[in-house]
């Protein structure tokens, strides 16, 4: 079974009980593998079967729960189709994309219709799937601009704008009810006036008008969904606000419209309590909201690095087609100020590139013919043609807004607490709600069923569990964007946890703590071959040509240099962690470390000396024998990155315990620890084979540390799969191509203190978030109870209402915060382009 993977964007969440709901309706459905729900995101992340179920089964399954899916739909011309069998390939073609949920196909109007997850799925992919089927889709005409693609309200701000409407007429109608039930209270003349005027019939049935349509228009979506969670057994927020409310307000209407059914000292009416409650929690939510708007700016601002439009050049002119619909191979102009549409390569035209969003360095890049540029970046002077060789969701920016999506729906583990008690909360409230009621009619004297009936409505209404369901995920939302920000990007809300957790951080070294791009710096001939230096490095060039090896680079450079061409090589072999062998112009040449010669049998202690020299100098030694003899040794000097030794100090300044992972000589391996301030006694693993990294991070899980690897996330892939957390520094157009679970954009060995410290703010803020609540639940559940009535310490619904959503805008607000962290160390600027 191949496992698929769907983002579903659900409506209705209001609290951490309907994200549990949501996700056990999910895990219910036959074919799923696991099932994840973000309460700040409003998404549900579901890994499912794709033999055993399809995405309507999960979308209706989410409906089922009570919630709604936010779903578009697309109709667009099908060329090409002749009979029903080709409407029914496309049909079937259009079905199979992930997040189509369902798609229909008329042969007599030649259209289909579509409808999908948008945070799934694309029209382009619906196109492409109708080609691949061998049709035409009928794409619409390029949109002109940006804002042109803008100008559609998304599902967030849609459901924002209903908010405010709703807000705005709960608050008219509640603001007449607050004051005519409470000024009088503060002002007893106009109280006397108001009933010599009006009289006390009239006057409740005032409010009772102006409270009707607050309780059941308004507050529809509170019954809407509050039922439907009663229904399935998984009381919520809005269950306990509907409860609540519905109780005070059916309590009023009894005392205003048959006031004979209850004692003369029990006739009093809570119209107010019902309507501002509402109009509370309405605006607790739409400040939520807003606030969770302003958490998704770094994902919003990804999005927007997308151009709209591309100038594709074809047929010795130039047009503008939608981004997406750009092909591998073809060619489009960037003019100057202009956004590059797709990853690609620079065919003609010399410029510098802001590539600030995507590795977080603000310094401009100099680019030119031959030179990779990702697309998103931003082209600051110069007409630039590129080559696209990554469209779609091939490219780098569509693999980080991926990545960061991702990080933003998993949970890290410490929202496991969350969730326990959650899972328990609500039907533990609704019980304390009912012990409330009971106690106080039967002990709350002459006044029991109003007294009973306000801390009942206060218990349920201060205990709706908003904060707790926000605390985690709005944290690491905010967090991760924030990474995203500095060039960093997180796999997922685990790493982002676990990677403040570390207690070692091990360090490769060639493309790590060293720039990956060495030089050769020293060339020592043996005494006993016939060859020149010159003749050594032109065979040694032929039998590394073909390699991909910083050596090789090393070896070819130098050869190049010195206008040496490179010998023809055959039967080229490499062999891992070793070196390499080849025949060149009848020789046999092996090239690689001293422990190669010392397995080929040939004696290396007459070179004793030049390798301690190479050694002192932190060069790779590497040995060229031919037919059997040691004929040179050559010195490869790697520099070491800008920032390397920054980024050594500082995680040692943050109790991180940092240690060298190499398959590079000891000498060589002490001088670079030496050098970026490591012990090289203690701190230093040489000579490890790539194969055996992994061992070396197991056998430090053993000792019981938790371990984080930073490598390049190809050569190093083991180690890192085996750490508990794997850094991988890379490139924009490299994303694709990473394993790890952090990823470095910029190379920059600094970002891995700079992630480490975001990582640790991000789960400061999470715990004080987790703390403020359940403190908050806590303390004031029993003050809503009454517990305290008889020290004069209580609390209304309306005062209930007010706490409750200002608790929400609290952990809203702290979760921000995040937006202003700094890292502890600036980028490295980077090196421009030849």
């Amino acid at each position: 079974m191949t496992a698929k993977e769907l983002q579903i964007p659900v409506e209705g969440m209001t609290c951490a009980a309907c994200v549990g709901r949501v996700e056990r309706a999910l895990k219910k459905v036959p074919g799923v593998v696991d099932a994840g729900v973000n309460l700040a995101t409003e998404t549900a992340s579901v890994e499912y079967d794709p033999g055993a179920v399809q995405p309507a089964q999960l979308t209706q399954a989410v409906k089922d729960a009570g919630y709604g899916v936010t779903q578009q739909e697309l109709s667009f011309g099908v060329g090409g189709m002749t009979c029903a069998a080709c409407a029914g390939r496309v049909e079937r073609a259009l079905k199979k994309v992930p997040g189509v949920v369902d798609a229909g196909v008329n042969l007599a109007t030649e259209a289909a219709s579509v409808r999908y997850l948008l945070s799934s799925a694309a029209p382009e992919d619906l196109y492409t799937a109708v080609e691949a089927a061998g049709y035409q889709p009928e794409r619409p005409a390029a949109p002109k601009s940006a804002a042109d693609t803008a100008a559609a309200l998304s599902p967030h701000d849609r459901a924002e704008a209903e908010l405010k409407r709703d807000l705005l007429i709960s608050t008219a109608f509640s603001i007449p009810l607050f004051l005519i039930s409470m000024v009088p209270m503060l002002y007893p003349p106009l109280h006397h006036w108001l009933l010599g005027t009006l009289g006390e019939d009239a006057l409740n049935g005032l409010m009772l008008l102006l409270a009707l349509p607050v309780q059941f228009w308004v507050g529809r979506r509170f019954y809407r969904s509050g039922w439907a969670a009663l229904r399935h057994g998984s009381p919520d927020m809005n269950t306990l606000v509907m409860i609540g409310t519905t109780a005070a307000f059916a309590y009023s209407a009894v005392a205003t419209l048959a006031p004979g059914v209850l004692p003369p000292a029990a006739r009093h009416v809570y119209f107010e309590a019902s309507g501002v409650v509402i109009t509370l929690v309405l605006l607790g939510k739409y400040l939520e909201s807003r606030a969770k708007g302003r958490s998704s700016q770094a994902m919003r601002a990804l999005l927007e690095l997308r151009p709209p439009v591309a100038r594709l050049i074809e047929g010795g002119g130039v047009r503008s087609v939608p981004a997406e619909q750009v092909r591998q191979g073809q060619q489009v102009q960037v003019q100057t100020g202009g956004k590059v549409p797709v990853d690609g390569r620079i065919v003609s035209g010399q410029s510098y590139l802001d590539e600030s969003m995507l590795t977080g360095e603000s310094v401009p890049v100099a680019k030119g013919p031959g030179d990779e540029v990702t697309g998103g970046t931003l082209n600051g002077s110069g007409l630039l043609v590129v080559e696209a060789t990554r469209v779609g969701s091939d490219s780098a920016l569509a693999q980080i807004i991926a990545l960061v999506e991702r990080a933003q729906s998993e949970k890290p583990p410490i929202q496991g607490l969350a969730d326990r008690v959650v899972a328990v909360f609500v039907p533990v409230v609704l019980v304390i709600a009912a012990l409330t009621a009971l106690s106080w009619l039967l002990w709350g004297g002459a006044d029991a069923v109003s007294q009973a009936l306000i801390h009942t409505v206060a218990v349920l209404i201060i205990a709706c569990p908003c904060a707790m369901g926000l605390a985690t995920p709005v944290s690491v939302m905010v967090g991760s964007g924030k990474a995203a920000e500095l060039g960093v990007l997180f796999r997922g809300g685990r790493a982002l946890e676990d990677l403040h957790r570390a207690d070692v951080v091990a360090l490769d070294k060639t493309g790590t703590l060293t720039a990956g791009r060495p030089t050769l710096t020293a060339l020592h001939l043996s005494p006993t071959t016939q060859l020149s230096e010159n003749e050594v490095l032109r065979l040694a060039a032929g039998a590394e040509a073909g390699s991909g090896h910083p050596v090789a680079h090393a070896v070819l450079t130098a050869a190049q240099e010195r206008d040496l061409t490179p010998a023809p090589a055959s039967e080229v072999d490499t062999v891992a962690g070793y070196g390499l062998q080849a025949q060149v112009e009848g020789h046999t040449l092996h090239l690689g470390a001293e422990r190669y010669m010392q397995r080929l049998g040939l004696d290396t202690g007459s070179w004793a000396e030049a390798l301690a020299d190479l050694g002192a100098q932190a060069a790779t030694p590497v040995f060229v024998a031919i037919d059997g003899a040691i004929a040179a040794l050559l010195g490869v000097s790697d520099p070491l990155k800008p920032g390397s030794r920054e980024a050594v100090a500082e995680l040692h300044r943050r109790g991180y315990r940092v240690m060298m992972v190499t398959g590079d000589s000891r000498a060589t391996a002490r001088a670079v620890a030496a050098q970026v301030g490591l012990d090289p006694g203690s701190e230093v693993r040489a000579e490890v084979l790539p194969g055996d990294k992994a061992a070396v991070i197991a056998e430090l899980q053993h000792q019981g540390l938790q371990v984080a690897m930073v490598g390049d996330g190809i050569n190093d892939a083991p180690a890192l799969a085996q750490a508990d957390v794997g850094v991988a520094l890379g490139t924009g157009t490299d994303v694709a191509a990473q394993t790890a679970d952090v990823l470095l954009m910029s190379g920059d060995l600094r970002g891995v203190p700079n992630a480490a410290a975001l990582s640790a703010a991000t789960l400061r803020n999470i715990r004080l978030n987790l703390f403020w609540a359940f403190a908050y639940n806590a303390l004031l559940i029993p003050v809503a109870a009454g517990v305290f009535s008889r020290w004069g310490l209580g609390l209304s619904p309306v005062l209930a209402a007010a706490a409750m959503g200002l608790s929400s805008v609290f952990v809203m607000s702290n979760a921000l915060r995040l937006r202003t962290f700094q890292a502890p160390l600036p980028p490295v600027t980077p090196v421009a382009a030849s």
